[in-house]
């Protein structure tokens, strides 16, 4: 009797999940947009947003879809490509827009990212770039009211790389290498601004555009300034690039080497004895489990185990800022209970903006739709071959940083 009411309890319940999926199945959708540059440079990087945002389609789909008012709404991600072009990304986003979606996310390339939230101030629409925005962008009267970044300027990148080379690694003299753009220019002052607060001293500059494939001149500038650390604001395929050129040239052994933001693809692309002893600042790194804040360790623990069973390998950097991004705009529309672009602006800044990530700890929307995190990034070191347990374990985690400080001053962005 006892093995008969078993079985009949199993078939009840996967009686009732099949129910639940087919009512699910029948639920209406809409449509949300992942734009990027899934060809070129950016290509590596852009692969981990895409599949940072499907995950989050995932999880939303998985309980039935979004809770509105008319039930149960289940959503589809409309994937394009960008690639990293100014005329095709407008176009492609114009093609989206016809398509009806009722938010979209993006981009790698920051210049884009920029065009496309001019674009929504002046026709509203749930904007969220996950790449590392310039800080104009944020500035009052540029920023559009339904744009949020979750990941802030590349300012903020400077910042906390100058904050940890200085502070943390007591490396006062700074070779900078910036890429000859807003995001390097940005990384640039942020390191500068870090240079003056802390005590460092600047003894050498240079700056190459983005797609850059020999160093060899500007490293031997950087050797003969005979800086503490030489910190590089190159990203991507520019900085394997460099990172190789540089430990082949044996700069490594002369001084610290930074790359002011990295991503676990940069790391994979370099052979170990390039890495090793490499220092960045890293958005999300998935291994945390010797962090001293537990909650986060398991939370990045956590999200690390969902991001493996779907795509067998442990989520980077630019996965988690999408990831973050497309739940973000999900829970806007959801206490908006609405898809009216103002209506979910309003929403997100409720509460003072308070959001958790559930990834890495609390966060809160500032005014100028900045995400500004306890822990903004992970300061990490580079693991040589001897180190390495297998072939995702790229990096040690020696410490963090975040809050406030490490943002703009509000007020110089005009609020």
């Amino acid at each position: 009797m006892k093995k008969i009411l078993i079985i009949l309890s199993a078939v009840t319940l996967f009686g009732l999940v099949a129910i639940e999926n087919a009512l699910a199945a029948d639920a209406p959708t809409i449509k949300v947009g992942i734009l990027l540059p899934l060809t070129g440079t950016f290509a590596a990087v852009a692969e981990t947003q895409r599949d940072g945002a499907l995950l989050a389609i995932d999880v939303v789909n998985s309980h039935g879809g979004l809770k509105m008012p008319g039930g149960k709404v289940r959503v589809e991600g409309v994937v394009g490509d960008d690639e990293a072009k100014q005329d095709v990304g407008v176009r492609r986003f114009r093609y989206m827009v016809d398509d009806g979606v009722k938010g979209l996310g993006g981009q790698t390339f920051a210049p884009l990212a920029y065009a496309i939230n001019a674009m929504v101030s002046k026709n509203p629409l749930p904007y969220f770039p996950i790449c590392v925005m310039s800080k104009e962008a944020f500035q009052k009267g540029k920023l559009a009211e339904t744009t949020f970044a979750t990941a802030y300027s590349p300012w903020t990148v400077g910042y906390m790389a100058g904050q940890a080379a200085i502070k943390t690694l007591g490396k006062k003299k700074i070779f900078f290498l910036a890429r000859a753009d807003s995001f390097g220019w940005d990384i640039r002052d942020g390191v500068y601004a870090a240079a003056k607060e802390f005590g460092g001293e600047i003894v050498g500059y240079d700056e190459v555009s983005l797609g850059t494939p020999d160093f060899t001149t500007v490293l031997q500038k950087v050797r003969a300034a005979k800086p503490d650390v030489f910190i590089a604001s190159q990203f991507a395929a520019d900085a394997v690039a460099l990172l190789k050129q540089s430990q082949q040239m044996g700069l490594n052994k002369e001084m610290t080497i930074f790359n002011a933001f990295i991503t676990n693809t940069v790391g994979k692309g370099l052979p170990p004895e390039a890495l090793e002893g490499v220092y960045a600042m890293h958005y999300f790194y998935y291994d945390l489990a010797s962090f001293p804040d537990k909650e986060v360790a398991k939370q990045a623990k956590d999200f690390t185990d969902l991001y493996r069973a779907k795509y067998g390998r442990p989520p980077d950097a630019y996965a988690a800022i999408a990831y973050i991004a497309y739940m973000e705009m999900f829970r806007g529309f959801e206490t908006a209970q609405s898809y009216d672009p103002l209506k979910v602006s309003a929403a997100i800044l409720q509460n003072g903006g308070k959001f958790n990530t559930m990834i890495k700890g609390t966060a809160n929307w500032r005014e100028d739709h900045a995400a500004e995190y306890k822990y903004a990034a992970f300061l990490v070191k580079g693991k040589g071959a001897k180190e390495q347990k297998n072939e995702w374990d790229l990096f040690s985690v020696i410490g963090s940083a975040g809050g406030s400080q490490v943002m703009p001053p509000l007020k110089s962005l005009g609020y």
